[in-house]
């Protein structure tokens, strides 16, 4: 019987299981069973891991109802923790995504479950509305940015994120990101709630943060360095100036590790 090598990560609530070259034909059914949080493992998605030439290694993704996002702003911050595992060092790390390389840096902290690690992201670029977005019935004199960071998302000013029925709203619109932003509570921070597409509601999202930094600094409300805050903790997010390449940062932690015999 084949033997699945997993380890289980982190990075603020958002949790994905990390598998390096399974012998497994049918991945996103692996992923449906693995992300199970009553029948499987429990996770909001699956992290596969391939050799790259001129690369740390390849990261594919798979939510956990099996759909292969191109991108994970959480979730490549737990493969780079996973890979440095594997290498036993702390090392930048140059990783390939479906929605092209990143370049990761990591930062071991006092406890050894704990990394912070910093991804460039690349460059933000504006998306076409979704269809169905008519659906939402967003207020048209409020922020709203469509907005790509690898992967698409859509950005929604409001009053206060607590009061907005973000589930419903997010199935109305389920392939793509839904956003939800409020300036504060302090200066140079932006609220944050998302629902993700394949996944749902979750504690957070890095390529969210991304999106919502650049849409909420186009609005006037925050500058090109903010504090995201979600619902799981907090990223600091910067849109550099020279560049327009947007930097994440944030904690990676290390829940466990363990072998599971392959479906």
């Amino acid at each position: 019987m084949t033997q699945l090598t997993l380890t289980k990560h982190h990075g603020l609530g958002n949790d994905f299981l990390v598998a390096f070259h399974p012998a497994v034909a049918d991945l996103p059914a692996l992923a449906r069973h693995l992300c199970d949080r009553r029948r499987g493992v429990g996770a909001d998605g699956l992290l596969v891991g391939e050799s790259e030439p001129g690369h740390a290694a390849r990261m594919v993704l798979y939510n956990a109802d099996g759909t292969r996002p191109e991108m994970s702003g959480n979730g490549i911050r737990c493969f780079a923790q996973a890979v440095a595992m594997r290498r036993g060092d702390h090392l930048d790390q140059l990783i390939l995504t479906d929605a092209g390389q990143r370049l990761v840096t990591l930062a071991p902290t006092s406890d050894p479950t704990v990394v912070h690690a910093s991804v460039d992201m690349g460059e933000v670029a504006p998306l076409a509305e979704p269809a169905d977005w008519h659906a939402i019935g967003a207020d048209p004199l409020r922020l709203v940015s469509h907005l790509s960071v690898g992967n698409p998302h859509s950005v929604v000013g409001v009053d206060d994120v607590d009061e907005v029925d973000l589930l419903s709203l997010g199935r109305i619109v389920p392939y793509v990101n839904l956003e939800i932003i409020e300036p504060g509570p302090e200066a140079h921070a932006i609220t944050l709630r998302v629902h993700e597409s394949g996944a749902g509601i979750t504690e957070a999202c890095g390529t969210g943060a991304c999106a919502a930094l650049v849409a909420a600094h186009r609005q006037g409300h925050c500058g090109r360095r903010a504090e995201v805050i979600l619902n799981g903790g907090s990223l600091e997010i910067e849109w550099r100036a020279g560049d327009d390449r947007v930097l994440m940062t944030g904690p990676v932690e290390l829940e466990h590790t363990g072998e599971l015999p392959a479906p």
